[in-house]
């Protein structure tokens, strides 16, 4: 994999001089016309062995191009805020938007290669890492961005020389440090999982190229034009109207009539009193709960789906009147935005996610992948079927980091939800939650029905199961959810 890389390929002066300015311009016509376009977004990973030209190559396509809509993020450690947070929450929110370019300097490899090379993970933990970055990547590419990964690479014969050639220099020896020559120690073990990593994760959609970072002119120009390469490939496919995989297999028949929502019974009983009673204890139970010590080692992430006029609202109330406003955050999901619809569309749900000892209440969510857009054809087949697994993917990632994810749906029966949309027709106070996409939504119920078991029994899993609840009685509706929340935070406390 590293063979060709270790030639000692070069280029000298007068070559070098005389391909710039051409290779340059071309470049900012690419990146223009990308701005122009601003139908898909480009990242560009930077790895590689220390002294190859990473840095260097960095401030180059930073001077070679226009750096206003270019964007370079360096990754040295841990960002501010990403503690208790998933490991990829801090790459996430740096994503281009659509027309622009973002360059990801060691970036999500660059911690699973390290600590497997320090021994401090074991190889299956090291495998499943790297699992989901292919997957996060299959993701990325699916949603339109243009995803370049650029190995920068040395001999050990070649670091050794580079690192004592900067050393020498007084102006450059700052830039060696006992880490790096650490490092050099470790340059077999770092190149043998190195090459395990990139071979597990180079794929026909975002395949890796490997720089020789021995010659600055030599590297600089096959940067340039791999960079050049891949954007005027993709931009000559733009013009004829790229799109992703429009189809998908499809989802297995109904064998009967019975689903998870029709075996409901979604009239449950429960007395005024009987429901005050718990409301004070599930209330207190949580307000304790969430001032434990314990749970700042955790966060708290409720998503709440469900059919118009359901009671979400109400329900969200009964949980935020038992926590300190300091704590919580309520994001409530609509249609998305214009700076929303440039990125992939899970980037908007991951900038809110809770830090530790925090709860984040999400008013629909990241399920209107499969439940909305599904039903009302605003994206694909293939995308809303590939949503299953990406989804179950964020979910896990969550979990992992210690976030405890409840996830509930509140069915109601069509004939209530009618006795509730006139109800609120007839109350100028709430006439503003009745529109006519309420109704319109009436008219496709059953698409909706299906949409939802077949969300259910691929996304209910065991780290974070979905919860219907029967919500033609309100007042059992809210008992369920604070019942639910405690037990679930219970059962994470005491692990």
């Amino acid at each position: 994999m590293f063979e060709s890389a270790e030639l000692g390929h070069s280029t000298d002066k007068a070559t070098y001089e005389e391909a710039v300015p051409p290779l340059r311009a071309a470049l900012l016509d690419a990146q223009f016309e990308l701005l122009d376009l601003k139908q898909f977004a480009v990242v560009v990973l930077i790895n590689g062995i220390d002294g190859a030209g990473k840095g260097e190559t960095v401030n180059l396509l930073n001077e070679w191009m226009d750096p206003r809509h270019i964007e370079a993020w360096a990754f040295d450690g841990p960002p501010e805020g990403a503690a208790g947070r998933p490991f990829m929450w801090p790459f996430w929110r740096v994503l281009p938007p659509k027309g622009k370019i973002g360059v990801l300097f060691n970036n999500w490899y660059t911690d699973p290669i390290r600590e497997r090379v320090e021994r401090s993970s074991k190889k299956a933990d090291f495998d499943q890492r790297i699992d989901e970055i292919r997957r996060f990547e299959e993701m990325l590419t699916h949603e339109g961005v243009l995803l370049i990964k650029l190995w920068f690479h040395l001999s050990k014969e070649g670091q050794k020389k580079r690192l004592k050639d900067l050393e020498k220099d007084p102006k450059t020896r700052w830039r060696v440090t006992e880490r790096d020559w650490h490092f050099y120690e470790q340059y077999d073990r770092y190149r043998d999982v190195a090459r395990r990593a990139l071979r597990l994760t180079s794929t026909g959609d975002s395949p890796w190229t490997i720089v020789d970072g021995s010659d600055p002119r030599f590297r600089a120009l096959f940067v340039g034009r791999v960079l050049l390469d891949a954007l005027r490939k993709r931009l000559d496919i733009a013009q004829k109207h790229w799109a992703p995989r429009k189809t998908a297999a499809p989802l297995p028949p109904a064998i009967d009539s019975v689903n998870l929502l029709n075996s409901l019974k979604l009239r449950q009983d429960m007395e005024k009193k009987e429901y005050e009673d718990l409301l004070e204890r599930y209330q207190g139970r949580l307000a304790l709960l969430t001032r434990e010590a314990a749970f700042r080692q955790h966060a708290l992430v409720l998503v709440f789906e469900g059919g118009d006029a359901a009671g979400k609202g109400g329900a969200v109330r009964r949980i935020t009147a038992a926590l300190d406003v300091r704590q919580y955050r309520i994001v409530p999901i609509a249609a998305p935005s214009e700076e929303e619809r440039a990125q992939p569309y899970l980037w908007r749900f991951w900038r809110h996610l809770p830090a530790r000892g925090k709860v984040v209440i999400f008013d629909r969510s990241w399920y209107g992948r499969v439940l909305v857009e599904r039903v009302e054809g605003y994206c694909s087949e293939a995308d809303w079927m590939r949503a299953y697994a990406e989804i179950n993917d964020f979910e896990d990632q969550l979990v992992q980091a210690g976030t405890v994810v409840v996830k509930f749906w509140l069915a109601i029966s069509k004939d209530e939800q009618l006795l509730r949309f006139k109800a609120r027709e007839a109350e100028p106070h709430k006439r503003f939650k009745i529109t006519e996409e309420d109704w319109r939504n009436r008219e496709r119920w059953d698409d909706y029905a299906q949409a939802v078991c077949d969300m259910a029994d691929r996304t209910s899993t065991e780290i974070a199961p979905w919860t219907l609840v029967e919500a033609d009685n309100k007042l059992y509706a809210r008992i369920k959810i604070l019942r639910t929340v405690c037990e679930a935070l219970e059962a994470a406390l005491a692990k």
